[in-house]
């Protein structure tokens, strides 16, 4: 990340600007997510064009790219694991939005803190939950012991019974990590 030392004026106050606005979105999608389990697709939407708007008016074309390459950045990641529906495409559209504001390295940060968050909150899940712990072992066996096939529909049927989380759960935190401890 840049020190705030090591630029200029004109330069902090745009990442003032970025820092203020990434906080606000992350708290109204901790927000919803806990309540409804769902980010609107209208708070993505809005901190993506306000975040383009700002970063073209700021930066000129450099500047728009450059949202370009952190909402690419954010989003991209995630997508695989939305095909596999390990999480849900407001998260994605979450991830694309903060990366416009906060650029490619630091929505790459909270990306990695908060998938690290998620795998803690999944294991007090399986430990809690002993029935889940039980599909999850019988699953993985499936898929290590030749000719016993699974299909797509088998293997994610081990997790249907299993209790699901609002990632925002692990995205508050792993932002919080990404920047105040790095």
């Amino acid at each position: 990340m840049i020190k705030a030392g090591s630029i200029i004026p004109e330069q902090r106050r745009g990442l003032r600007m970025a820092t203020v606005a990434a906080a606000i979105l992350l708290a109204a999608a901790f927000i919803t997510d806990l309540r409804k389990q769902i980010i609107p697709n209208w708070l993505n939407l809005f901190f993506s064009g306000a975040g383009l708007l700002y970063h073209l008016a700021a930066g000129g074309w450099a500047g728009g790219l450059s949202a370009f390459e952190g909402m690419a950045s954010g989003a991209g990641p995630l997508l695989l694991l939305y095909l596999f529906r390990g999480i849900g495409a407001g998260d994605v559209k979450l991830f694309g939005a903060l990366g416009v504001w906060v650029g490619v390295i630091p929505v790459l940060q909270v990306l990695l803190y908060s998938i690290l968050y998620a795998g803690l909150i999944g294991i007090v899940f399986v430990i809690v939950n002993k029935p889940l712990a039980k599909r999850m072992v019988t699953g993985a066996i499936a898929l290590v012991v030749p000719g016993m096939n699974m299909s797509r529909q088998g293997w994610m049927a081990w997790a249907s019974g299993g209790r699901t989380f609002p990632f925002m759960l692990a995205v508050l935190p792993g932002a919080l990590t990404a920047w105040l401890y790095v």
